[in-house]
C-alpha cells in the first residue's frame, strides 16, 4: 500500500512538473470572427496563387510559411504581384497560428499551431508542387 501511495504522489507530482503532458491538444478547426476573416482572405488569395505554386516559383515551407523558391519560374511581368501574394498569405498564415492559440486560451501554443498547420500544408499540396522537407531542402511533391 505504501508502494502504491508512494508512486501515485510521484506521479502527481511528475504532472505538475511537467505541463506540456497535462495540456490538451489545441482545437485546430476552432472558429472566430477574426480566423474566419483569415481564412475568407487566404482561400481567394489562394486561387491566385495556384499557378505560382504549379509553376514551381512558389513553395511551402517547412514552418508554415510560404517563399518564392524560382522566381525565374514566373514570368517578368507577374513577379511584383507573386511577391505581394507571398507577403500577405505569409501575413494571414502567421495571424491565423496566433488567433487559433489565443482561441485554444493558449498563446503560448503558437509555435505548436504552426507546426500542425505547415505539416497539413505539404500534405495536402498537389502533385508538382514544391515544399521544404525537414531539413530544409526543396522537393518536388
Amino acid at each position: 500500500m505504501k508502494t502504491l501511495t508512494r508512486l501515485s504522489s510521484w506521479l502527481f507530482l511528475f504532472a505538475l512538473c511537467w505541463p506540456p503532458l497535462a495540456l490538451a491538444s489545441a482545437d485546430l478547426e476552432i472558429n472566430t470572427p477574426a480566423i474566419t476573416s483569415l481564412k475568407n482572405g487566404m482561400q481567394q488569395r489562394h486561387n491566385e496563387l495556384a499557378g505560382f505554386y504549379a509553376s514551381g516559383a512558389v513553395g511551402l515551407t517547412r514552418d508554415g510559411l510560404v517563399a518564392v523558391r524560382d522566381p525565374a519560374a514566373a514570368p517578368l511581368a507577374q513577379r511584383q504581384a507573386m511577391n505581394s501574394l507571398v507577403a500577405a498569405e505569409n501575413q494571414d498564415r502567421k495571424a491565423l497560428y496566433r488567433e487559433i492559440a489565443r482561441a485554444n486560451g493558449h498563446p503560448e501554443w503558437e509555435d505548436e499551431v504552426r507546426s500542425t498547420f505547415a505539416q497539413r500544408w505539404i500534405s495536402k499540396a498537389a502533385g508538382g508542387w514544391w515544399y521544404q522537407n525537414a531539413s530544409g531542402a526543396w522537393a518536388k511533391k
